[in-house]
């Protein structure tokens, strides 16, 4: 193993190839769950030095990880446990970090460390933007992670994150790895010319195959979302319509680049908090919506009060942070934060004591129009309307929302607070349990999507279920109808066994899990996306064990068997 080392160091330097474990630990372990062992970690800082750095690893038979921004919630591109073929490398992509606006900026060529923030930055001059401009872009999550999970996203009109063009590296069930070109822009050749040719943006207009044919976003999900008495789920993690080489292939193929559509941004959209204590007139509200309405909803959502609560006692100091700081700043205080818990002392969640701590100390960050809904309503909605859309949806709510119920209209300042607060629901569940590890047994994380037709999208467990959690945290993007629940499981409680009783209940509710992030290592890949994996790395030597399927190579079956 140490010819591999030497020669990983020879490719991209020493100082970029990390080993021992006070150097990895913040690449061995998930943002929220997932941990393992790994021989090294190697930060390539070109897409010919990623080429190199994986022949490298599968001619020494090592299996391979692929890791970008790492802020997964499902542990998908770290290490689980250590029994991998010929031990593991990481291989981090975010010092490869160009993009290629293309066709006058309505498409966009992403090489594998570019992340959201980076092309809403560039997008915004041209008033356009990308798939996602919420909640993931804040960590500085990739765009070509979010394409490879088929990552969702608050959007109602957009659907996952999906591309059919994209340039890739494949290894072959003989062990040779092969450079696909899918990208439909013509680089020659030969591999480390092509990889050259595009990190520099060698290539002219003539280069750019229109590829009227291939989709560089899910073209039908607009009309899909609408299928409201559909009983399938409208976007969901296995779902084969969205599995297509690059997209959903959860670091089974080394991405280099992906294309995909921009979007035209939105301007003077209206924004709508409503509040009820019946979840039927939430439903009706979805119905009609979309339904009738001639445009859809940019954004649909939904907070249960209990997540507004912890969001607000434990997301407080992240709400300020990005509030006051911007998004840009992020990844590197994350960074920090990763190296500050490696250290044996003061130990692991010393950050997250301190920045809590730290919180506590800060003026009340949300407004009072907020607080006021909070204290009447048990559901929260966070509406945002096309312009054309908004006196259609005035009129929608006064009929459908009684005195007993509630909505205003938001000011910006109030609409950018609402939608951050909803944001920061996901980090404040992981906070609680590093403050409170003397309670919390583990986070139970689950996102599920519902069917288009459930009337009864609202969840109450059994009572010996309940009494196992110490607090459960329901949020999603409700036009989708794609939910995270997030439970703060009691200390004692076997969490695997308690996942698995949730399971249960979504079973019999025709839910499909995970809804948009990828299977990691919490879910079981089903049938149709274990065969996916199966296709596009037969050698089962990229990111092996990913959704509980075997490590072994070539899946456990001798390679002839396989072929034939």
């Amino acid at each position: 193993m140490s010819d591999l080392i030497a020669r990983l160091r020879a490719i991209v330097g020493s100082r970029h190839v990390l080993t021992g474990d006070k150097a990895t630990a913040r690449y061995r372990h998930g943002y929220r769950s997932g941990a393992g062992d790994a021989l090294a970690v190697v930060r390539p800082g070109s897409l010919v030095e990623q080429w190199r750095v994986v022949q490298a690893c599968v001619a020494a038979d090592v299996s391979i990880i692929m890791q970008a921004s790492n802020t997964g919630l499902t542990g998908g591109s770290t290490p689980d446990g250590g029994d991998y073929p010929g031990g593991c490398v990481i291989v981090s992509t975010m010092r490869i970090d160009g993009l290629h606006l293309i066709r006058d900026g309505h498409q966009v060529v992403c090489l594998p460390g570019t992340t959201l923030y980076a092309l809403e930055r560039a997008l915004a001059p041209l008033g356009r933007e990308p798939h996602s401009v919420i909640g993931s872009s804040c960590f500085g999550a990739s765009v070509v992670g979010g394409v490879c999970n088929n990552s969702g996203g608050s959007l109602v009109q957009r659907g996952p994150a999906f591309t059919q063009l994209s340039l890739y590296a494949q290894v072959g069930d003989d062990g040779v790895v092969r450079l696909v070109n899918h990208l439909g822009i013509a680089l020659g050749d030969d591999a480390e010319a092509v990889l050259r040719r595009l990190e520099r943006g060698d290539f002219t207009d003539a280069d750019v195959d229109a590829a009227p044919d291939a989709w560089a976003h899910d073209r039908e999900y607009a009309a899909h979302v609408r299928a409201i008495d559909s009983d399938r789920p409208a976007r969901f993690n296995a779902d084969s319509r969205c599995l297509f080489e690059a997209a959903g292939s959860a670091g089974k193929l080394i991405v280099f680049a992906v294309r995909l559509d921009t979007f035209e941004k939105e301007e003077g959209a209206g924004t709508f908090y409503i509040g009820t204590n019946d979840p039927a007139r939430l439903t009706a509200i979805r119905r009609a919506m979309l339904a009738d309405f001639p445009m859809l909803p940019i954004a649909g959502e939904y907070m249960h009060r209990d997540a507004f609560d912890i969001a607000d006692r434990y997301g407080k100091d992240m709400f300020v942070a990005i509030e006051r700081l911007g998004t840009d700043r992020l990844p590197r205080l994350f960074a920090l934060k990763a190296r500050v818990d490696a250290l044996p002392v003061p130990g692991a969640g010393f950050s997250d004591r301190v920045m809590q701590a730290a919180g506590r100390l800060l003026p009340d960050h949300l407004p009072a129009e907020m607080r006021r809904f909070r204290d009447r309503f048990e559901h929260h909605l966070l509406l945002k309307m096309p312009r054309t859309m908004v006196a259609e949806t005035r009129a929608l709510l006064a009929a459908v929302l009684d005195g007993e119920n509630g909505w205003f209209e938001c000011t910006p300042e109030l609409a950018a607070k609402a939608f951050l607060h909803r944001f920061v629901v996901a980090g404040a569940a992981v906070r609680y349990r590093a403050v409170h590890r003397d309670r919390v047994e583990a986070i139970v994380a689950l996102d599920m999507a519902l069917p288009r037709n459930a009337g009864d999208w609202t969840e109450t467990l059994p009572p010996d279920l309940a009494a196992q959690s110490l607090h459960r945290l329901y949020y999603g993007h409700f036009f989708c109808h794609v939910f995270h629940q997030d439970y703060l499981v009691r200390k004692g409680v076997d969490p695997l066994a308690f996942e698995h009783a949730i399971w249960a209940l979504l079973d019999q509710r025709g839910a499909e899990y995970p809804a948009e992030h990828n299977v990691g290592h919490l879910y079981k890949a089903k049938p149709p996306l274990a065969d996916f994996y199966r296709r596009i790395d037969p050698r089962n030597q990229c990111n092996p064990g990913i959704g509980m399927t075997p490590k072994a190579r070539y899946w456990g079956v001798p390679p002839q068997e396989m072929r034939s």
